[in-house]
């Protein structure tokens, strides 16, 4: 017997789908981390480069390129000598970072389940006891 199709629908969207959109961006290459470190304010590329442990800076700069020309990252030259850059993050940019804090609470809690599991597996018993009648 074939299945029923159900006749309650979800409204069609217009455009793209918004958590497509913003999947698609923090699925970026360093972005989440990028927009985490800049979440404690502005930062310069270097330190950003430093933050980041194993990003390169041919990758840093697409993604602080693409943030930029997407709103979620401002770039700033500050007028020294000689000239510095400052990311910071936009207001759309500091709304992505609850987003992000709530991944990293659900991630904390899937390695404490994995260790749980893990450490359940391990404590098998060294004998098997059989009950007496």
């Amino acid at each position: 017997m074939a299945l029923r199709r159900r006749k309650n629908k979800a409204p069609p969207l217009d455009g793209e789908c918004p958590l497509m959109a913003c999947m698609k961006l923090l699925g970026g290459a360093w972005t989440p981390n990028i927009v985490w470190y800049l979440s404690a304010g502005p930062r310069r590329f270097s330190e950003l480069r430093h933050d980041i442990p194993g990003v390169s800076s041919k990758v840093l700069s697409a993604r602080l390129k693409e943030l930029v020309e997407k709103g979620v990252v401002s770039r700033e030259v500050r007028p020294t000598s000689p000239p510095s850059v400052e990311y910071a993050l936009t207001e759309i940019g500091a709304q992505l970072v609850p987003v992000i804090d709530a991944i990293v609470a659900v991630g904390k809690r899937l390695k404490e389940e994995k260790a749980r599991a893990s450490s359940r597996s391990r404590q098998a018993p060294d004998r098997l006891v059989l009950a007496e009648d």
